[in-house]
């Protein structure tokens, strides 16, 4: 799957090389319980769906530009419509939670694939639409440590995925021109289109196989190795 003229492998962090454990509804409904509201997994999973999507067209029509502050504006506005007449507490609650490392697990095998590609010589990061709290998970994740000498993330560079500026500075980071990075990624819009449009090997992880239309998908990350085997994708959603 990683052709010889490629010199970097950028990763997506969340739905890619890290989920949420326990699964999201599961945590929101949690801490919403603990502030009197009964709210099912999911119904919060539908009505996270149609915040995150109206985020999403939010920032679209700001270029996709972002930064710290924004991150934890729109992720106020994505609770507050997921969980409505939920206090400011629970939100912190929400907020901190994804903060932490053992809030999200890695696939598994993926310390073993990333051992591989390093062994090719191939230049690894991790390039995500996320805030500060991602170098936080990181920091408790050894599996991933490999990943580490190149991340991106868009709070810190002020631009989110599919913006161009995004995947420039992935290019910046892998020093190489993009035609040499593959990025891999789960969100068809975020990662494939918008490594695609900017001129890099895109790989689509998609282990339901929800888009066959596709051609350069994988099931699972064993497959940039060339090792095929299961994974039981999980709800991709944070706070």
């Amino acid at each position: 799957m990683i052709p010889d003229r490629i010199r970097a492998v950028f990763f997506d962090a969340v739905g890619t090389v890290l989920h949420p454990e326990p699964g999201a509804p599961t945590v929101y409904a949690r801490e919403a319980e603990r502030f009197g509201l009964a709210i099912a997994p999911d119904e919060i999973l539908a009505r996270f769906r149609a915040a995150y999507l109206l985020e999403e067209t939010v920032d679209e029509l700001a270029d996709w530009t972002t930064s710290e502050a924004r991150e934890r504006k729109r992720w106020q506005a994505i609770v507050s419509a997921t969980l409505p007449g939920a206090p400011s507490e629970c939100f912190d609650a929400l907020f901190a939670h994804f903060a932490q490392p053992q809030a999200w697990s890695a696939p598994p095998g993926i310390e073993a694939v990333l051992d591989r590609l390093a062994e090719r010589g191939l230049r690894l990061g991790l390039a995500s639409n996320y805030d500060s709290r991602l170098s936080l998970v990181l920091a408790g994740r050894p599996e991933l440590q490999r990943l580490l000498g190149h991340v991106v993330i868009s709070s810190h560079v002020g631009v989110r995925k599919p913006g161009r500026g995004f995947f420039q500075r992935v290019i910046e980071g892998a020093g190489c021109p993009p035609e040499q990075i593959a990025f891999v990624g789960d969100d068809i819009d975020n990662d494939y289109r918008g490594a695609e449009r900017a001129g890099m090997l895109a790989l689509l992880l998609d282990p339901n196989e929800r888009h066959p239309q596709i051609e350069r998908r994988i099931r699972t990350l064993e497959e940039l190795i060339g090792i095929q085997t299961t994974f039981a994708a999980r709800s991709a959603i944070t706070a």
